[in-house]
């Protein structure tokens, strides 16, 4: 089941629900033919409410919103990338841990 504290974000909302966000916002590049993305998306979800009022966690449909991820060099999926105030703090390929997740997290915390 998704959290519904996953934000959904896109080419239009990126620059105000993002790069000008007062917390830092941890962005899910994904799409929905991408396996790696599905497996995931569970840790994405355990993250956002975990982190609910610390860190925006949000979501980037690639093929939607093909603008941002070109902006941030994202070239593979899932690619997540973590934001503080408007820039990138660090980001990370694949379907990876949490621990990894939390990790890229506390970097900004």
């Amino acid at each position: 089941m998704a959290s519904e504290k996953v934000l959904t974000f896109s080419d239009d909302n990126f620059d105000t629900d993002v790069l000008k966000a007062t917390v830092p916002v941890l962005v899910d590049f994904w799409a929905t033919w991408c396996a790696p993305c599905k497996a995931i998306a569970p840790v994405i979800d355990a993250i956002a409410d975990e982190y609910d009022g610390k860190v925006k966690v949000g979501k980037v449909n690639v093929d939607d919103n093909p603008g941002t991820p070109g902006k941030y060099g994202v070239r593979g999926i899932p690619t997540v990338i973590l934001f503080k105030d408007g820039k990138v703090v660090d980001q990370v390929v694949g379907a990876v841990p949490k621990a990894q997740l939390e990790a890229l997290i506390k970097k900004a915390l």
